[in-house]
């Protein structure tokens, strides 16, 4: 079987990954295995500003979100012949981590995400659309799985798309007041993303567009990794929590979330106190329409290794 080894001791190109700041960028190299399949490398930090381990010792399983959009972007550029101006928009991303072979001490820091495309969706030979599935593995271990759908759209086709919008392109948006970073895993307000709400299960979006990882360039509406931060402190609040461990997520998008007006996030607990696992239900709302829907578990806490603080998160 034939492989076209890239990457490597070579940086991946922070444009491959829509990443500006090395440290921001996850895989190493990538290989192709054959037609619509790609072995890509990668490095999940045991520190980092933003995605710091959680729960005392595990990797923060939001990195396979991060992950997964990471390795598919870097396929698309690097294989597929898809420009770095075109934009790229996640609809749909699911994943399940096995929290057990979360550990950030575990035998190796590297992890394979095996990616294939089910689906491609080519116009005039260039990629519009795509269904990507992915398996991660760690020493050969199952780590995770996951599977996203996308769509690629060229740059001028986008901002006559967006038309007025991209007038918002860089424009700074009022920053209001976080919640506690305490109840939300935080130790840096500026990583909070949720703002008092005005009733006691959901909470007006906060949307910093400084945050460098966050926000890594200027954008005319929300990132989705912001909503699912969002989605994810909204569990924990929900729960009262900040032990939360996010190892599997359904997240669904209904259409862009823009920066100029009020998006409010619901979380809804779904299993009973008894249960092994506890899901939350988390929505997103702007101008009266649904713009998201989230749905986060969290396993029970006895897989936590014995001595660590299931109650800690270290910001960086």
């Amino acid at each position: 079987m034939e492989q076209h080894h890239r990457g490597g001791t070579t940086p991946v190109p922070g444009e491959f990954v829509h990443r500006a700041d090395p440290a921001d960028i996850i895989p190493t190299g990538w290989a192709q295995v054959e037609e619509n399949r790609y072995s890509v490398s990668a490095r999940w930090p045991a520190s980092h500003p933003f995605f710091s381990p959680v729960a005392g010792d595990r990797h923060d399983p939001v990195l396979v979100a991060e992950t997964i959009r990471q390795a598919t972007m870097l396929v698309l550029h690097a294989e597929l012949g898809v420009p770095v101006e075109d934009q790229f928009v996640m609809w749909e991303l699911n994943y399940t981590a096995d929290p057990g072979e979360l550990a950030v001490d575990g035998p190796s820091s590297e992890i394979v995400a095996e990616i294939s495309f089910p689906e491609l969706d080519r116009r005039a030979g260039k990629v519009r659309g795509l269904r990507t599935s992915v398996l991660m593995t760690r020493d050969g271990r199952r780590v995770a799985t996951g599977d996203s759908t996308a769509r690629c759209t060229p740059g001028p086709a986008y901002r006559r798309m967006r038309g007025e919008r991209m007038a918002a392109l860089g424009r700074p948006v009022p920053l209001i007041p976080g919640v506690d970073p305490s109840l939300v895993g935080r130790e840096d307000p500026k990583d909070v993303v949720l703002g008092p709400g005005d009733r006691p299960d959901r909470w007006q979006l906060r949307i910093n567009t400084a945050h460098p990882t966050l926000f890594r360039r200027p954008n005319d509406h929300v990132p989705g990794m912001l909503l699912l931060e969002a989605a994810r402190q909204a569990a924990m609040l929900a729960t009262d929590s900040t032990a939360y461990l996010p190892a599997a997520m359904e997240l669904s998008f209904s259409r862009y979330v823009e920066l100029d007006s009020p998006c409010w996030i619901g979380a809804e607990v779904l299993s009973a106190p008894a249960d092994p696992a506890t899901t939350v239900r988390i929505t997103g709302h702007q101008d009266g329409s649904r713009v998201f829907l989230c749905t986060l578990t969290s396993p029970s806490r006895e897989p936590v290794a014995a001595g660590s603080c299931p109650t800690a998160r270290s910001a960086g």
